[in-house]
């Protein structure tokens, strides 16, 4: 059986695989939010000089990190409306289902870079901003956070980049995103080469275009970026 092209062509452009791509980027984008704020919280939360903040952030990490995925959007989708009755109405929709698992599961990996992002920064930036009357919450914000922008950064795209990737698991739970879309098309039509390269076509233009804006971050918050740049113009 022979490529067909301009199946291919007709299906890249066609609104079912556009669709499911908006849904993968949105999934991602609304996880991710939700893992940065509160990754950092669970960062700042571990390195608490009290114990039971500690404890908490250590047990989060733990527990998420060691659940697949997979296992967890089964849970959160199937399991969670017998445990809580809330969770049957018809608002539970498989993207809010798979927002909630992957939210979940993020926050815990995000955590990680956040807290390697805050031990990075010196304990003397902290004790100058100190010195210069600045409150705990300034020194945070002024001082400390945009130095943890820079290490950061990097392995934040990256993990958005996996996240990506990781939406296609949702599929299980009936989302339609690029790869439902791409599986209920090839089973119908049973075309799987056409169908495939169009999803795989979707995947590495959106993954391209996050690593072209994690270069572009990565200059921005590299110390001598900005030189190089005034160099140019």
């Amino acid at each position: 059986m022979q490529f067909d092209v301009n199946l291919f062509l007709g299906s890249l452009f066609s609104w079912p695989f556009f669709q499911g791509a908006l849904v993968t980027i949105a999934l991602s984008a609304a996880s991710h939010a939700v893992g940065i704020v509160l990754g950092l919280g669970v960062a700042l939360a571990s390195g608490s000089h009290r114990r039971w903040p500690r404890a908490v952030a250590r047990f989060y990490v733990w527990l998420f990190r060691g659940t697949p995925v997979l296992l967890l959007l089964l849970f959160v989708w199937n399991a969670l409306p017998q445990m809580l009755p809330v969770f049957r109405e018809s608002w539970f929709t498989p993207f809010l289902a798979a927002w909630l698992a992957l939210s979940l599961s993020e926050t815990a990996y995000q955590s990680e870079i956040n807290r390697a992002a805050l031990l990075s920064v010196d304990d003397g930036q902290r004790a100058a901003a100190a010195a210069l009357g600045l409150t705990r919450t300034q020194a945070f914000f002024l001082v400390v956070l945009p130095q943890c922008l820079r290490v950061a950064v990097p392995p934040t795209v990256n993990e958005f980049i996996t996240l990506l990737k990781t939406t296609s698991l949702a599929s299980v739970i009936s989302l339609q995103e690029l790869l439902a879309v791409t599986t209920r098309a090839s089973n119908v039509s049973f075309r799987y080469t056409e169908f495939y390269a169009v999803a795989l076509v979707y995947y590495l233009v959106i993954v391209s275009l996050l690593m072209f804006g994690q270069t572009h971050l990565e200059r921005r918050f590299t110390p001598g970026g900005s030189r190089i740049r005034l160099d140019h113009e």
